[in-house]
């Protein structure tokens, strides 16, 4: 879809969709042990009735960019990678998906930030690579060039990575791809990333009427001191689960299909964006000088 192209119409979902953030430390480097520790909690969410469980960006490493160039074959996996053998079982266990963030590379080698997507049969149905990258990460990982909507359960569900959750035009762009909520693993900081945070998921909600969920690290990673506060936030932008700063665990919400109906009756933006036949930031401007 281009940006001047109206989307088509999409339904809402008719019953309720229980999703989870996952929060919890992580091993520097430790694919095998951050896999096993997704594998439980995956298990636990599952056991808590939740159809979607999301992960922190580089959940499987950490955020350890020069650590992951140091060794792609030992620090980022590959579409087949045997070691991601136990989220699959989990996933296939507990009918439900789950979106892990890792550092992944293709056969040529070539580095991205990826979300990984495993479908309730624990089949690996989709990746998403981040678009939007920050600071040096450039340097290292390929970015990506596509945007990702998964469906489960009538809910069609927007994918987003960290830095992608700070340009608004990411999140409307899987609105108007029909998306209902916009699912992100990332890394935020204490102090400003936290400011960020706070700011951008109820933005990003209200902005396009969607939910919006944000699954944070919590410790030391990569250099950085993250700030937790994983949560799910409704399409009328009120934080609806969270966890703290440094709590292990799931921020369980269920997305009503009634909510979402009714928000979006009342805020009428993305009604009326999709009735334009030309976005704003496609059209000309007009600059006049005063002085």
């Amino acid at each position: 879809m281009t940006p001047t192209q109206p989307s088509r119409p999409f339904p809402l979902p008719t019953r309720p969709l229980r999703v989870a953030a996952a929060q919890a430390a992580v091993v520097r480097g430790d694919v095998e042990a951050n896999v096993a520790q997704a594998a439980t909690l995956i298990e636990r969410a599952a056991a808590a009735g939740v159809r979607v469980v999301v992960f922190a960006e580089k959940f499987l490493t950490g955020y350890e960019p020069e650590l992951i160039a140091s060794d792609p074959a030992r620090y980022a996996v590959l579409p087949d990678d045997p070691r991601l053998a136990p989220v699959a079982a989990a996933c296939r266990a507990g009918s439900i998906a789950a979106v892990v963030g890792a550092a992944t590379r293709d056969e040529a080698g070539v580095l991205r930030i990826s979300a990984l997507v495993f479908g309730p049969d624990g089949v690996l149905a989709a990746r998403y690579d981040k678009q939007y990258q920050f600071g040096t990460e450039p340097e290292v990982f390929a970015g990506g060039t596509a945007g990702c909507t998964v469906e489960l359960d009538g809910w069609r569900l927007g994918l987003g990575i960290c830095y992608d959750s700070g340009f608004p035009e990411h999140a409307r762009a899987a609105a108007l791809d029909g998306c209902h909520a916009y699912l992100v693993g990332a890394l935020f900081s204490k102090g400003g990333g936290k400011r960020q945070l706070d700011a951008w998921f109820p933005a990003r909600a209200i902005d396009n009427t969607s939910y919006a969920l944000l699954a944070n690290h919590i410790g030391a990673t990569g250099g950085r001191d993250t700030c937790g506060h994983s949560g799910v936030w409704g399409p009328d932008g009120q934080l609806r689960s969270a966890l703290g700063e440094t709590e292990t665990g799931l921020a369980v919400a269920e997305l009503d299909p009634e909510l979402l109906r009714a928000v979006r009756a009342d805020l009428r933006m993305l009604h009326d964006v999709q009735q334009r036949t030309a976005q704003p930031a496609t059209v000309p401007r007009t600059a006049v000088p005063l002085g």
